[in-house]
């Protein structure tokens, strides 16, 4: 007997690459719900071969259902995935709602799958921030082999971070400067077309943004409290990819030769790295692929021991629809949870 699974934000970019997802890797579902807010009611929406109606989130009955895929923002988490969770169905949460929660687990499965075991206490999971996701696939083996002590990373993260208004806006924008057309900016803080924007989610009192203590906070809490970690996340003009230079110190030595092999055999990486023209990964390449692409990889002679990177990921996928997906996969491979129908 499958599972029931329902997938609460399914009109948004998030939303339908989950269901894109469940079907390409054939979740053992027997039946797979699309729920949104009441105005999306009766919408049409892709699963598969198949054409499922939307459903309205709202008094939605959770009883019988094993899993739950949340993509609809953090206040829609906040207020639902609670009352879900005491309805016997494990949320899997995409928003920051319950990331720094102890007693949810925040899960990416190629770094830190037994933590999964935690999710009982509320039935909650959650899932990192996307630019967080990447990062610590790739620091994973390579912490693992030479333990990290300091990681500093600059980000390039596309305007899909912001959901369909932000690649709404880029289009328009772009569009708008090939005909000479006035530019309009409302989802960003300046205009994103042809630019570079250093300010992603709000500000903080120390400087920095919320964007860039995510990076920090969920590192530490994912893969080791005891690394240190600095980021600066920007903006770019770019429709799906995040991308990341990351400069890597080590307590131990290692060899970028010695990293590239480990790369190339861990879970979740794929190595892309000749020193030659093109010999590397961009984010339009990587956009649609499940893996974290890994690039550039050199020493850094002004550490004794030292890296440097360049990591690129779908941060629609392994940034957020797909590492729900592999999280439900993890429950179900470990025998964490039971189809309600089987029992």
């Amino acid at each position: 007997m499958g599972y029931k699974v329902a997938v609460i934000g399914a009109t948004g970019n998030v939303g339908r690459e989950v269901l894109d997802i469940l079907a390409e890797r054939l979740f053992p579902a027997d039946e797979v719900v699309a729920l949104a807010s009441r105005r999306s009611q009766g919408k049409e929406i892709s699963f598969g071969d198949k054409t499922i109606k939307v459903k309205a989130l709202e008094n939605f009955d959770f009883s019988s259902v094993d899993i739950a895929i949340m993509s609809a923002g953090g206040s829609i988490s906040k207020e639902y995935a609670p009352k879900i969770g005491q309805q016997g169905c494990v949320v899997i949460d995409n928003s920051s709602a319950f990331r720094y929660d102890p007693d949810v687990p925040l899960i990416v499965p190629e770094v830190n799958a037994d933590a999964i075991s935690g999710f009982s206490k509320k039935n909650i999971i959650a899932n990192p921030n996307c630019s967080t996701a990447q990062l610590v696939v790739a620091l994973k083996p390579l912490h693992d082999r030479a333990t990290i002590k300091r990681v500093v990373v600059s980000t390039y993260q596309s305007v899909s971070g912001a959901g369909k208004e932000g690649m709404d806006e880029l289009f328009n924008q772009t569009r708008a400067v090939f005909v000479a057309d006035p530019l309009d900016t409302n989802k960003f803080t300046k205009r994103i077309a042809f630019n570079c924007i250093p300010h992603i989610d709000v500000f903080m009192d120390d400087g920095s943004t919320k964007e860039e203590w995510k990076m920090v906070a969920e590192t530490k809490r994912m893969l080791d409290p005891k690394i240190k970690l600095t980021a600066t996340c920007v903006r770019v003009p770019v429709f799906i990819s995040h991308s990341e230079a990351v400069n890597i110190e080590f307590e131990n030595e290692i060899t970028a030769d010695e990293a590239r092999d480990l790369l190339r055999e861990s879970p979740g990486c794929l190595v892309i790295d000749k020193r030659e023209d093109g010999g590397y990964i961009t984010p339009y390449e990587a956009s649609g692929e499940d893996a974290t692409y890994i690039s550039r990889i050199r020493e850094d002679y002004t550490l004794e021991y030292g890296l440097n990177l360049w990591v690129v990921s779908d941060n629609l996928r392994k940034g957020a629809a797909l590492n729900t997906v592999q999280i439900a996969e993890l429950l179900i491979n470990r025998g964490l949870i039971e189809a309600k129908k089987a029992a």
